[in-house]
């Protein structure tokens, strides 16, 4: 039997949102950046952190694997691991983007059924959530191999590669679909800045 003292609460804040937001003029949402390794992820999330930041707007890179380093860093690698993966960066990316911060979140999030969960716990609290598919060529993530990760899988490594020898389930129906016909990061960034400002706008 479950003792109910030991449940926990929901304490609910003294500031509401709104007044948080209001008061420091800010508009919390998540922007979901979804690919292979090596797709070009990150580096869009942290350009367009940068030039969102130098807009005065609040912006936060949550990477998934300065993550793994810290919260993450009791996880692996098996499907199951990944899955918590997923689930715990979606739920601190909700924290996060009702603070008020525009939460960018490069992580390949392999399964449809993490990046629905994602989706669905932001929406279901009123949050906005952009799922972004960085759709690079398999041919173009392995030429690039950022993290060595292609090579070690083709001399034979026992390392599950999603996309490549563990699965990776595309998006069906995302916000934007960047880079699958060779777009610039400068074009890439534009089309989410363009997207972000204007959802910003809408809410004054």
């Amino acid at each position: 039997m479950t003792n109910s003292a030991n449940q926990p609460v929901w304490h609910e804040p003294k500031v509401s949102r709104e007044q948080l937001w209001n008061a420091h003029k800010f508009h919390g949402m998540t922007i979901w950046l979804t690919g292979l390794s090596g797709s070009g992820k990150s580096t869009i999330a942290h350009e367009l952190a940068r030039k969102l930041t130098e807009l005065g707007k609040f912006a936060y890179v949550l990477d998934a694997d300065n993550v793994r380093h810290g919260l993450n860093s009791d996880l692996g690698f098996t499907d199951d691991d990944r899955a918590e993966n997923v689930r715990r960066m979606a739920e601190v990316a909700k924290l996060f983007a009702s603070s008020g911060a525009i939460t960018l979140v490069p992580i390949i999030s392999p399964f449809a059924s993490g990046r629905q969960f994602a989706r669905l716990i932001h929406t279901s609290d009123n949050l906005e959530f952009v799922e972004v598919h960085v759709a690079t060529s398999l041919a173009e993530c392995e030429k690039r191999d950022t993290k060595g990760l292609y090579a070690q899988v083709k001399a034979g490594a026992s390392i599950g590669l999603s996309g490549v020898n563990a699965p990776y389930e595309a998006p069906i129906n995302p916000e934007f679909v960047l880079c699958a016909n060779g777009e610039s990061v400068d074009q890439c960034v534009e089309t989410l800045l363009r997207d972000v400002l204007l959802r910003c706008d809408l809410k004054r």
